[in-house]
């Protein structure tokens, strides 16, 4: 076996230096637990009643906040499937092909029957020379991780893993349980923490677990309230952070609103269609990451032109719960509504015109 160059062992010790916000994470939080259970509810709390109840709300708490935190980190992001992928044909004409229209000429030929409507700022399709693919829409490269990630949020270096797809839900689970738990904390930990400063404990090693229980608590709950904010802002407008920052390019132009298909479909869109499943850090967010569907508030010159009798009937059809079924129809039941469907199989000539364009114009919600 050939001796591990330089390089290798770098990436070997990156690797290892990326656990260490995790590692400091659940050090914390196996300290708090021993601070908040041991020594404020079993050691300094007098009254069973108030005993009982305290560690029964914290210990759900904490099992919440420890099973989200690690669906976050340990749920591989999801990469793009093989249909995006370039086939070695299409590589090797793209590697004789100089940069520039015949460069792109090439993979507008990959990319023709791909379910894709975003572009680069220049216009050209999105090709990613690292995986050697085209890029879905909402994917970008990690360069930490060195993948293209289905709709990529972030890399988060307190879970050493990205945020996408695959465990975006888990990753919002994870901040509102944290930030609960923490104001539990916070909250339940205050009177003792008075007591601390006015003399009122006794005079046992509890009393300073107490004083920076409260401190880590209060400290992180401000925060936590301020990311869980930002990200719950996101998710009603259907955004990553990645589009917050640059919002998408159409075949029509910039659009920031482009994926926003109102703020209860965006909701359904992270968490599902089962509302039980909405606070269990079980998969349940709807399509398969590839392709999305878009509320354009521009005609796309590029789709076959939309019957005149269209755009009527898609703002009269408020009972369809998502628009019409976009080119990856088998795969994604992110657009599946039964209603909708039956109407379109007892009314062949209205299924039609909804399938005439894939980039469905509708009214912009926000």
């Amino acid at each position: 076996m050939a001796p591990s160059g330089p390089g290798s062992v770098r990436r070997r010790c990156r690797r290892v230096l990326y656990w260490i916000p995790v590692v400091f994470i659940s050090l914390l939080l196996g300290w708090s637990y021993y601070a908040y259970a041991v020594q404020l509810c079993i050691v300094s709390m007098e009254n069973i009643g108030e005993q009982v109840v305290c560690l029964m709300a914290y210990h759900l708490l904490f099992a919440m906040f420890v099973w989200s935190y690690w669906k976050t980190i340990f749920t591989l992001p999801m990469n793009p499937s093989k249909e995006f992928h370039l086939s070695y044909a299409e590589k090797d004409l793209l590697e004789r092909e100089p940069r520039g229209e015949a460069h792109q000429e090439v993979l507008r030929r990959a990319a023709k029957d791909l379910p894709i409507y975003t572009r680069t700022m220049s216009g050209a399709i999105r090709y990613c020379d690292r995986c050697q693919l085209i890029k879905p829409d909402r994917c970008h490269h990690c360069s930490i991780c060195d993948k293209c990630i289905l709709k990529m949020d972030h890399h988060c270096p307190w879970v050493n893993n990205c945020v996408g797809f695959s465990n975006y839900k888990f990753f919002l689970l994870f901040l509102a349980y944290s930030l609960l738990y923490c104001l539990f904390i916070a909250a339940t930990d205050l009177q003792y923490f008075i007591k601390f400063w006015t003399n009122g404990l006794p005079d046992t090693q509890a009393k300073f677990h107490i004083m920076f229980l409260f401190f880590a608590a209060a400290m992180f709950s401000v925060s936590l309230s301020s990311l869980f904010g930002y990200h719950c802002w996101l998710v009603s407008k259907n955004k990553s952070t990645l589009e917050a920052f640059r919002s998408p390019v159409f075949r029509h132009g910039t659009d920031k609103n482009g994926f926003s298909l109102g703020f209860s479909k965006n909701m359904r869109q992270v968490f599902g269609d089962e509302k039980k499943y909405w606070l269990l850090p079980i998969f349940s967010s709807l399509g398969d990451g590839c392709s999305f569907p878009t509320c354009l508030v521009n005609q796309d010159p590029e789709q076959p032109s939309t019957p005149a009798g269209l755009n009527s009937t898609a703002k009269n059809s408020e009972n369809h719960q998502f628009p019409a079924k976009p080119l990856r129809e088998s795969q994604s039941h992110l657009l599946t509504d039964s209603q909708s469907w039956t109407e379109s199989s007892t009314n062949p000539g209205k299924g039609k015109a909804g399938m005439s364009n894939p980039a469905l114009t509708m009214e912009n919600e926000t």
